[in-house]
């Protein structure tokens, strides 16, 4: 907590400061105003697109009000820019390459200009701040009792801090999942239960792929960069003897272990800390990376974007080495979103296997059910209506 960074600020004539969180990697504001309820939403938008954060000092659930209101500015304004480009190539001049106006972005210029739009959204809506005292206690009228949420986030906290509102109902949320679970069938409908900062199992089509997939032995499988244990758990429940799940991440290695004794498998399921590969060879290797080759913007993100396929390759190039002969297999758990995206081709990736020394045994594809998959208006809709999510069985050459 001591070496969270400072925020300052002028109220009632006097200088202030307070620590700054944020687990979602934000950067302290650098300008901060106080704002009440007398706060109108026009003006309290205009200073968070300008970078001005505002403290606020009144009632929480007038908070946020405000937040949705802001919310509800910041969805309109992609609209209207996308009307006025659409207007200015009615003109007929012709002028402009690439995604210029009259010109349709391509697939990758579109994913990189929607994470630009997020980014840009995330920070706006992240400048209405709430102060909180230690021990994770609002003082404003109206709060909630948020002390055991952003325990769970945070860990403790033996002074006062300030941290973004909106963050703030993304603890919340987490604890409510955390409470609650993820109802998997793969396990016979039991609920996996998510940390805050691991990926939860809500897309359940590569859970699935990984239930009815022939096992090659039941004696020893290691689950790579386990995450919530989900993998784990369904080849535990499959019948395989003795699974060795790994993370490098101290949240997800948390989350795991409190899953696997949730689930009555803590006999049969070994959590422990490593860079990808446990020590030894198995007979089944599994992982399921990150399926999207860019950078985060947020320690949130990582389970989503792998960095110049830094774990896909990590795990193509050890695998060999830890399967266990004869018929060892490694099954890689993959989208090929990044595809369709224009980030990744199918070369690349078949030639990464080929590289790693590896071929492929059989491949088994399935179609996401996830609502974005359907929404027309999504702007990456054109590659998630056509994403397919495999299965790859792979053995060393």
């Amino acid at each position: 907590m001591n070496e969270s960074p400072l925020i300052e600020w002028v109220e009632d004539g006097t200088e202030r400061s307070s620590r700054w969180r944020s687990e979602n990697g934000a950067a302290p504001p650098r300008r901060v105003v106080v704002a009440d309820d007398r706060t109108k939403a026009d003006d309290a938008y205009r200073l968070a697109c300008e970078g001005t954060a505002l403290l606020w000092r009144g009632d929480f659930q007038n908070a946020r009000q405000l937040l949705q209101a802001m919310t509800r500015r910041a969805d309109r304004t992609p609209r209207r820019k996308r009307k006025r480009a659409g207007g200015g190539a009615s003109t007929g001049t012709g002028a402009g390459t690439g995604a210029s106006a009259g010109t349709a972005p391509s697939q990758v210029q579109a994913f990189h200009l929607h994470r630009q739009a997020q980014a840009q959204r995330a920070r706006t809506l992240g400048m209405v701040l709430i102060p909180v005292e230690a021990g994770h206690k609002i003082a404003l009228r109206r709060a909630p009792d948020v002390e055991q949420a952003c325990l769970e986030a945070y860990g403790e906290a033996d002074e006062p801090y300030v941290t973004s509102l909106r963050e703030l109902q993304g603890l919340i949320g987490a604890h409510e999942w955390r409470k609650k679970g993820v109802p998997v069938p793969a396990l016979g409908g039991d609920r996996v239960h998510p940390h805050y900062g691991v990926f939860s199992p809500v897309r359940g089509e590569y859970v699935d792929l990984v239930a009815a997939a022939p096992l090659p032995s039941d004696t020893l499988a290691y689950d790579i960069g386990t995450g919530t244990g989900v993998l784990a758990a369904v080849l535990a429940r499959r019948g395989v003897r003795r699974v060795v799940a790994t993370d490098q991440d101290r949240r997800a290695l948390a989350c795991a272990r409190e899953n696997v004794a949730r689930l009555d498998l803590a006999d049969r399921v070994e959590v422990t800390e490593a860079d990808l590969f446990p020590p030894g060879r198995a007979p089944l290797v599994v992982c399921n990376p990150p399926w999207l080759p860019a950078r985060p913007s947020s320690p949130l993100e990582y389970a989503v974007y792998d960095p110049d396929s830094r774990m896909l390759r990590g795990f193509l190039n050890g695998l060999a080495g830890h399967l266990e002969p004869p018929g060892g297999e490694g099954w890689l758990i993959l989208s090929d979103l990044a595809e369709h995206l224009g980030l990744r081709t199918r070369a690349e990736l078949l030639d990464a296997f080929e590289t790693a020394g590896l071929r492929v045994l059989d491949r088994m594809d399935t179609r996401p059910r996830h609502p974005r998959a359907a929404d027309s208006g999504d702007p990456l809709y054109e590659a998630r209506a056509a994403e397919v999510t495999s299965l790859w069985r792979l053995a060393a050459r």
